[in-house]
């Protein structure tokens, strides 16, 4: 028996208006499951039309915009596209779904709602054919799909394609839930117990807590307050005893030149590897934000080899897929105390161009996160 006192629908309608309204959807939905009274499996539902019908939304409205004769408010609107989620990608029965996403939304909007999402289950199923682009089928901004095909040409729509079915990721050891790609860009740090590691760019603590647990001792610096308080929060529970956070700007770092056996910088960047985690940062990001950001990071690299002892290991990583982000970073990087050094574990990337010492990871690749990662060796 269903022990919850909640309409889950509702639930995700009241997240969905957060979202819409500006919200990031992590925070909210965390929020909102955090108070209302409802048991697992629904809550798992809610997330699931929550983020789905974020990431949807763009092909939801496509749908619905032939059966619309005037535009609804933002509360129809979204249950609109709650009810179309639900028929389309969750394949639910649609006599199920319209009775009880009208179950769900405000008595003055019952009949609107029934009739419309009537109308869009009367031409199910949707084939191909239907989608005017790829884009509008995929449900993402043109300018991403147009970015992305630049930068990976054939592999680019089946990269957006897995992004509309995020990673699962389970715990590690200590029961820290982190995705793959990011597991792995700790294995390339490849740090030896005792090592003295700064992770620049540290919140949320996933990679820092990773690296303690391969026996560092890690410096965990953050700008941002808000960033600081998510680190403290990580570390508290995962940090071993072996990860000190730093209030420290990366591009201007605090700490002795040449004093770290490691420095890893997961720098800042446009995320659109990881647009299925984050369901609302396709429809937040913008295209001047990739070229800003790589300038960012070009900085933040420069900055961070002045922290490598001779000997010591640099390693850049980004969660995003685009040329300006990956290659080129790491072209401009011309810092003659450091060279190349191959990845520790090659055969999980992708080759990045003719560099042995950098990989990309596809989200089809392994269903994670898109991820860019490279190592240097400071040899003077």
């Amino acid at each position: 028996m269903n022990d919850s006192h909640e309409n889950p629908r509702q639930v995700a309608l009241r997240a969905l208006l957060r979202i819409d309204g500006g919200e990031r959807s992590g925070p909210v939905l965390a929020d909102e499951l955090g108070t209302a009274s409802l048991d697992q499996r629904d809550r798992a539902f809610v997330t699931n039309l929550v983020q789905g019908t974020t990431r949807m939304q763009r092909a939801c409205d496509y749908l619905l915009e032939p059966h619309l004769k005037r535009r609804p408010d933002d509360t129809v609107r979204q249950l609109l596209r709650v009810g179309v989620f639900q028929m389309v990608w969750l394949n639910t029965p649609p006599h199920a779904a319209v009775s009880a996403t009208v179950e769900a939304g405000p008595r003055r909007a019952s009949g609107f709602v029934n009739a419309v999402l009537r109308k869009v289950a009367a031409g199910l199923p949707y084939g191909h054919s239907t989608w005017p682009s790829p884009a509008v089928e995929l449900s993402y901004p043109d300018w991403i799909v147009q970015r992305l095909t630049n930068d990976l040409g054939s592999d680019a729509i089946a990269a957006l394609r897995s992004m509309n079915d995020a990673e699962r990721p389970g715990p590690r050891a200590d029961g820290f839930v982190q995705g793959l790609a990011s597991r792995w860009v700790v294995d390339e740090v490849d740090v030896s117990s005792g090592d003295l590691v700064a992770d620049v760019c540290a919140a949320p603590g996933g990679k820092s807590t990773g690296l303690a647990a391969a026996g560092a001792t890690v410096v965990a610096g953050e700008i941002a307050d808000a960033r600081i308080d998510v680190l403290a929060s990580t570390l508290a529970q995962y940090g071993q005893n072996k990860v000190m956070a730093v209030r420290t700007d990366a591009g201007k770092p605090p700490f002795r030149p040449a004093a770290f056996d490691r420095v890893l910088i997961d720098a800042p960047c446009s995320g659109l590897g990881a647009l299925g985690r984050r369901s609302d940062a396709r429809w937040r990001a913008r295209s001047r934000d990739v070229a800003r950001l790589a300038a960012v990071q070009r900085r933040l690299l420069a900055a961070s080899a002045e922290l490598v002892k001779p000997g010591g290991v640099l390693v850049f990583a980004v969660c995003t897929v685009t040329s300006d982000e990956t290659a080129g970073v790491i072209d401009n990087f011309s810092d003659a105390r450091f060279e190349p050094v191959p990845l520790v574990y090659a055969d999980r990337w992708r080759p990045l161009g003719e560099r042995s010492n950098a990989g990309l990871l596809l989200p089809q690749d392994r269903g994670t996160d898109g991820m860019a990662v490279v190592r240097w060796q400071r040899t003077s």
